[in-house]
């Protein structure tokens, strides 16, 4: 009652709400009843109790209302579940004056999917009163008119249906006429003015009647319309139509203008009283004579406008035939046209949910969109046929009627598949058969389901040794397939320890770019592993690592260093040689040595500077100075020669070492041997004991080589390595009589010894230079060797002293020989030794 109330309904409608009711079928179908013109949020029914739905799931589980009319008349609050009035609702103009007015819904809900059918009656409710299409007829009737002769009238119009239409009509009082309805299909019929006293034009030539028409509703309503009857004179035979009835069958795609029957009246009476002429009646509706003409000497009735099945199945046309008497007599005759129907409508795809997005590890079988087939053409909907591409992961499932539902079928992969347009196509089963297509845009969202890769298996970056802290060294590239975070990189460093270090101290990485920035100078460091690992933004995060070898390019950053000979006092170096010394002389070996490595490390010597250009030559590179032509008596006695030592870098670096040679005669040679030998013995078996001397150190050497000569062939394989410097071509004599050139190439190593040592991973530090121990060794004439940095070239501790030696060269030059050949063995065993520690 409160409801009552609040919208103050009628009480009318009171009677209806009272028999609401709900039934539901066996296929869960529910049936509600109302009124129409029930106020907009007016009760239908508790639809979440009559499906037995839980209200607050009805949001969740996205409960809908779909209509198959074009208008939303109904909706649901999913509050409290209720299914009211959105907006009114009007009988007529939903299924115009049909006995049974029933609006169809859909309930639509998902997890699990499940569609009702809804069944809305729609009662009619006496809104309106019966209408005439004219408020005034006249009628003219001749006074010869035979008693019993019946004259249509115009029929009222209710929209009400059922026993709220018209009913029955009423006729005020007269003496003349009575009332009768002719029944033409529908309830209330056509009303007819039947003469039942003979008209006296003398004695009443007109006169007026009115005929209500009432509807069955109550209280009753009604509608009037005036009748005027003109009396006129004789034509005393009407036209009588040989069918009463025509019933006529034609398809709806029928051409216009065709010609679908011609009706025939004929008249008794001669002249214009027999001519008849042909019209639509009053009772043929609007919408008929829009459709179909008649020709009104000849009554054919064509086809006018578009027939269609779907609008209209049926129609019936009235027909006035009347003479063209001066008081024209008329007759009516019905045509009754039935339209079949054609294939001329495509099946229609209505969409009542869809999804626009879907995670690319969806579960089988999820819903992607419910839809709903109609064919015009069909009622049936087994003969509308559905299908999509079979090439896409889904497929497409029938519920029930003409519903179906799109569900996932296969694995989806938004890397390989970012976006679906899914095309239905649906045909009826017509001849030719028509089909619709409907295309759904469905977007695949992202996953992080994809580690992040890098651009390469590993990395190599260079940087140079006197790097500037801070400065960029390269960098790493990775990607991944996925999107928005879950691609979103971040690279960092593994932890480890390099050389005792951690890495953080050596280098570091920008986290966005993979950018690898040097944090210390690499000054100590050949080369060295980084492990980078680049990490995405997904959740849970994904990652992969990969190796980055960072080689420490050296740099010419250290000059050569004279290592020997070293200048006793002052700056100069100072050397003496006989006058009387041939072409090819060794006067002195400049070595030097370069902390660098490669090319950087290399040298040459050349003369820088000289006294006397032609007088000495160098061995590019070994750095023997030796003489190019004899000495003269116009020679002077002090030559000053400058050696410049460069190595092959860019640019390239240089040093160099000052030598003073000074030219002895042969009285100074006696002279400088007697400051050896003037006291005692010595002066006299000065040379005698010199033999002697020579002869005992060799045969102590002889022992020497023998016992390292058992102990070297004890390896063979180490010794393959070494002893192909044990070949004569290795070495050549120092008093070779070819002179300068060669001299020059004197002491070198073979070069298949060279590779053997260059290959092994020899330390930094140890730089083996056999020119330069090849001439600390053998120099008699001075002290012990000095100790000697090979980086810095710094001497340790250096005594010097000045000796005479003998001017025998053959002598000297025998004993330095042998003394080599001791020294190489030696050096192979310890490189050797060497090789072995470092592996």
């Amino acid at each position: 009652m409160a409801f009552l109330r609040k919208y103050r309904v009628p009480r009318w409608a009171c009677i209806y709400l009272i028999y609401v009711h709900l039934t539901s079928s066996v296929f869960g179908n529910i049936r509600y009843s109302i009124p129409e013109e029930l106020e907009l949020g007016a009760f239908v029914g508790n639809i979440a109790e009559d499906l037995g739905l839980d209200v607050k799931q009805m949001s969740e589980r996205r409960f809908r209302i779909a209509s198959e009319n074009k208008g939303q008349y109904l909706t649901v609050n999913f509050k409290t579940g209720i299914l009211h009035v959105k907006e009114k609702i009007d009988r007529e103009q939903l299924c115009e004056q049909s006995l049974s007015c029933i609006l169809m819904l859909q309930a639509v809900i998902e997890n699990p999917l499940k569609i009702y059918r809804i069944e809305v009656t729609i009662l009619d409710t006496n809104d309106n009163a019966p209408v005439f299409q004219r408020q005034e007829v006249n009628l003219e009737i001749s006074e010869m008119t035979a008693l019993g002769t019946a004259f249509p009238l115009q029929s009222a119009v209710d929209p009400d249906a059922g026993t709220n239409s018209v009913h029955s009509y009423q006729l005020s009082p007269n003496q003349y006429f009575t009332l009768k309805s002719q029944l033409d299909g529908r309830q209330n019929g056509i009303p007819e003015l039947v003469l039942q006293r003979h008209l006296d034009r003398e004695a009443e030539p007109n006169f007026g009647l009115m005929l209500t028409a009432f509807d069955g509703g109550n209280p009753r309503k009604f509608g009037t319309m005036q009748i005027k009857i003109n009396v006129v004179d004789a034509n005393d035979n009407a036209p009588v139509c040989q069918q009463d009835i025509y019933q006529i069958t034609i398809s709806e795609n029928i051409p216009k203008d065709t010609l679908i029957v011609k009706v025939t009246a004929t008249d008794m009476d001669e002249s214009l009283n027999g001519e008849v002429i042909y019209s639509f009646s009053d009772h043929t509706p609007v919408k008929t004579r829009e459709v179909f003409s008649i020709d009104s000497m000849t009554g054919e009735i064509r086809v006018a406008g578009t027939l269609d099945f779907e609008e209209s199945d049926r129609y019936q046309i009235s027909v006035q035939a009347k003479d063209k008497g001066s008081h024209p007599l008329e007759v009516h005759c019905n045509v009754l046209v039935t339209i079949t129907d054609i294939n001329d409508n495509s099946p229609e795809i209505i969409l009542i949910t869809t999804t626009k997005t879907i995670a690319e590890n969806v579960s089988q079988d999820t819903v992607i969109a419910v839809l709903r087939i109609v064919d015009r053409d069909s009622k049936n909907a087994e003969d509308v046929s559905c299908r999509i591409s079979r090439t896409i992961p889904f497929k497409l499932i029938t519920s029930f009627d003409n519903y179906y539902a799109l569900v996932t079928h296969g694995d989806i992969d938004r890397e390989i598949v970012p976006e679906y347009n899914i095309t239905i196509t649906c045909t009826d089963n017509g001849s030719p058969p028509l089909s619709a297509t409907e295309t759904i845009q469905l977007q695949v969202s992202d996953i992080n389901d994809n580690a992040p890769r890098f651009t390469q298996p590993s990395f190599v970056m260079h940087a140079a040794e006197n790097n500037v802290i801070g400065t960029s060294i390269g960098s790493v590239t990775a990607f991944d397939p996925d999107s928005n975070q879950n691609a979103e990189l971040s690279f960092s460093i593994l932890h480890n320890l390099i050389h005792n270090l951690p890495v953080s101290t050596l280098v570091s990485i920008n986290t966005v770019n993979g950018v690898i920035f040097a944090e210390q100078s690499f000054e100590q460091i050949t080369s060295f592993e980084v492990r980078v690992k680049v990490t995405d933004a997904g959740a849970p995060p994904l990652s992969s690592t990969v190796t980055v070898n960072v080689i420490v390019v050296d740099q010419n950053d250290n000059a050569p260093v004279i290592v020997s000979p070293l200048p006793v006092k002052g700056n100069a170096i100072e050397e003496t040689i006989p006058r009387s010394a041939d072409p090819g002389y060794l006067v002195t070996k400049v070595t030097a040595t370069d902390a660098d490595s490669g090319m950087n490390a290399k040298l040459s010597y050349k003369i820088h500077q000289s006294s006397d250009e032609s007088l000495f030559t160098i061995a590019q590179e070994t750095g023997e100075l030796w003489t190019i032509r004899h000495f003269t008596r116009k020679d002077s006695i002090h030559k000053k020669v400058v050696i410049l030592v460069m190595d092959y870098g860019t640019p390239s670096l240089s040093s160099t070492v000052n030598i003073d040679v000074y030219v002895q005669d042969k009285t100074e040679n006696a002279s400088n041997t007697g400051m050896l030998g003037t006291i005692g013995q010595w002066k006299t078996d000065f040379k005698f004991f010199l033999m002697i001397l020579f002869g005992a150190t060799s045969f102590v050497l002889l022992l020497a080589i023998a016992f390292l000569s058992f102990k070297v062939c004890s390896d063979r394989y180490e010794t393959n390595k070494v002893f192909c410097c044990w070949n004569a071509s290795c070495f050549s004599q120092r008093n070779s009589l070819q002179g300068i050139e060669k001299a020059s190439v004197n002491l070198q190593i073979a070069p298949k010894c060279t590779q053997a040592y260059e290959s092994e991973n020899l330390p930094r530090q140890f730089r083996y230079d056999p020119v330069m121990n090849d001439l600390l060794f053998l120099k008699l004439h001075d002290s012990a060797a000095s100790m000697i940095d090979h980086k810095t070239g710094t001497c340790i501790a250096a005594k010097h002293e000045k000796t005479l030696i003998s001017t025998n060269k053959e002598t000297n030059y025998e004993v330095r020989g042998l003394l080599l050949n001791i020294f190489w063995a030696f050096k192979v065993k310890i490189l050797t030794r060497t090789k072995k520690v470092h592996l």
